[in-house]
């Protein structure tokens, strides 16, 4: 772990380069095959020790699980009350790691995230000395990012694409893995503030939570109402997530599949040679160049999980919603039509050409 107080230098470009962060390359093929095999023989442990305290929503779980061996952050929306921290929570318990949250209220400041300075007297000497903030951790719960206004959400930019934080003129590293999981209430909601686009950018997938099936919401009401509470055990060591995160850097991908991936963030794009109608009469701005890198990286994730040695196309097309759900911006025609996003993208897919064959790397 490295210390908030130690100042850093990163290489230009490194954020546009390498989303998923700095990653070195000392991973033997040997200790790859330990960590795969080590995965592989705890995945059913992970949906069982998460299923004590989180009933259904198995999309979302699979969702976050592939952000976290992506070392992408995500942003999670749903109606309040429906376990969202408690998810976030579980996750973090799951791999061992510390947890912070932030409470966003319309008053919150920057420094109330990042930290600040305040002045120390001692033997008669006067010192300015920094007192970290809650960024400094391994998981962040941002909970109900969208309730503060833009100029305290932004404070979170620096840390989530470079993992770093300036304050008070210095440059501190964050400590290692770091992930921010966001929540927020649907934007339609009193009291909520859009996120900027360069910060909803900066999210691997936006995870739609949705109310569960009445079999599901029996089983939650009895869970949360009796006596007896559950616990996650922990299964990792958090030391591990970033030798995991090189793992799927690691998983073949063909070139096919790849240019699957960008034709679909392409083709979001409204203006671009190419685009078809449909995007050019009902989006207002489309994906960027994240959205690719994203869907390929989910994509290795995903494979990994599933305990498969390359990326399918299946991969990109189950990842395609929660990647470019918060990329895609409708205009007012499609608002006034009733257009969704989920709608534009599921059209998307069915426009897109996809590799005929499996394609493998």
């Amino acid at each position: 772990m490295t210390s908030p107080e130690e100042n850093v230098d990163l290489p230009d470009g490194q954020a546009e380069a390498n989303p998923a962060g700095e990653v070195s390359d000392e991973l033997t093929p040997e200790r790859e095959r330990e960590l795969i095999d080590q995965l592989r023989s705890l995945r059913g442990d992970i949906d069982s020790e998460l299923s004590k305290v989180i009933i259904g929503q198995k999309d979302v779980v699979e969702q976050l699980l592939i952000s976290l061996l992506s070392g992408g952050h995500c942003l999670i929306t749903g109606a309040p009350g429906l376990a969202k921290t408690l998810l976030v929570n579980s996750i973090a318990q799951l791999f061992d790691l510390q947890f912070n949250r932030i409470q966003f209220t319309p008053d919150l400041m920057p420094a109330d995230i990042t930290g600040t300075e305040v002045l120390e007297e001692e033997n008669g000497q006067r010192s300015m000395r920094f007192i970290p903030g809650p960024v400094f951790a391994n998981v962040l719960l941002a909970d109900e990012i969208n309730r503060t206004p833009p100029k305290t959400q932004s404070a979170l930019l620096e840390a989530m694409q470079e993992h770093q934080v300036t304050a008070a003129g210095q440059v501190r590293k964050l400590d290692e893995p770091f992930f921010v999981l966001a929540t927020q209430n649907p934007i339609e909601m009193e009291g909520t503030y859009p996120l900027p686009e360069a910060q909803l950018d900066r999210f691997m997938f936006n995870v739609l939570i949705d109310y569960l099936p009445e079999d599901d919401e029996v089983a939650v009401v009895q869970q949360t109402t009796s006596k007896r509470k559950e616990k996650v055990r922990s299964l990792f060591s958090g030391d591990l997530i970033p030798e995991l995160n090189q793992v799927v850097q690691r998983v073949p991908i063909a070139e096919e599949v790849v240019r699957y991936a960008v034709r679909l963030a392409s083709a979001s794009r409204p203006g671009q040679s190419g685009t078809p109608e449909f995007i050019n009469e009902l989006v207002s701005w489309g994906a960027g160049l994240r959205a690719a890198q994203n869907l390929v990286l989910g994509g290795k994730a995903r494979a990994l999980l599933d305990g498969r040695p390359y990326v399918s196309t299946t991969d990109i097309q189950a990842l395609a919603q929660p990647v470019l759900r918060h990329r895609i911006l409708p205009n007012y025609r499609a608002e006034a039509e009733g257009v969704t996003t989920e709608a534009l993208i599921a059209r998307l897919l069915t426009h897109v050409e996809h590799p005929k064959q499996e394609a493998v790397a």
